[in-house]
């Protein structure tokens, strides 16, 4: 059995530093790295793409909106060919440090209150899906599973990639429980250990207990998560003796 194992990373901003990259870093196989427009700056996404290099992990842009103050988990409403704009800007402003670095991206996942919207909202992901594609065609759009964006970046013939969270507790219905909400984050390795290593096998437990259906190629540790260094470290434990072996996105959605 194989996963895909993800972090939001590059999140830092000048003197701000957000998340422990360095120690989570090891312990996944994609990165989704911060393009400056929600967060990061261009001095954090040259170091972390460097780190990403360092340590033979795949990297991809994580654009989101233009929104620093909010940390781009704010709703926006955006005018036609926004949206396409926006994220053609910053996923070509992280291609670019990729390829100052012998690399090229393999992923783009968007960001926050973007990622949220474009679960439901058909035609903010068409914009979404023709940005990566007018990008690179090659790269992998990375969404929720059963959502317009995948469905979008299918229709657009990109490669997509269904995700699961480690560290979020779910709804019945397969949706996150909103972080506003007691028990949304998960923070013990081992409950997120068990999540991860049930969603290998297509399914979650919700939080009433119920479980459904669920199906994932990679899986999302929050790198501002509490404790996120000790459960990366043990999750790959327990994968391990699971006989699950962690590999990057590339290697897994293929043709």
């Amino acid at each position: 059995m194989k996963i895909d194992l993800n972090c939001d990373m590059g999140e830092s901003y000048g003197a701000w530093a957000m998340g422990d990259d360095e120690a989570l870093m090891p312990h996944i196989t994609s990165a989704n790295i911060a393009c400056g427009w929600h967060a990061g700056d261009p001095r954090v996404m040259r170091r972390t793409v460097m780190l990403a290099k360092a340590h033979d992990v795949r990297i991809g842009a994580h654009p989101g909106y233009p929104d620093l103050l909010g940390f781009g988990r704010r709703p926006m409403q955006l005018s036609s060919g926004e949206t396409r704009d926006y994220l053609l800007y910053q996923i070509g402003a992280l291609a670019a440090f990729a390829h100052a670095e012998g690399l090229r991206l393999q992923h783009v996942k968007p960001h926050g209150a973007l990622y949220n919207a474009a679960v439901k909202d058909r035609s903010l992901s068409q914009e979404i899906a023709q940005a990566v594609a007018e990008a690179d065609p090659t790269l992998i759009l990375v969404g929720p599973p059963d959502s317009e964006l995948l469905r979008a970046g299918q229709q657009a013939g990109l490669k997509v990639a269904r995700e699961g969270f480690g560290d979020r507790a779910y709804n019945e219905d397969g949706s996150l429980i909103s972080r506003r909400l007691p028990g949304a984050l998960l923070t013990d390795p081992d409950v997120v250990a068990d999540q991860v290593l049930m969603m290998v096998d297509g399914k979650v437990r919700a939080v009433t207990g119920k479980t459904i259906a669920i199906a994932v190629d990679t899986v999302c540790l929050h790198g501002d998560t509490p404790s996120a260094a000790a459960i990366a470290n043990r999750l790959r434990e327990r994968m391990g003796v699971a006989g699950v072996a962690a590999v990057p996105l590339g290697e897994l959605i293929v043709g």
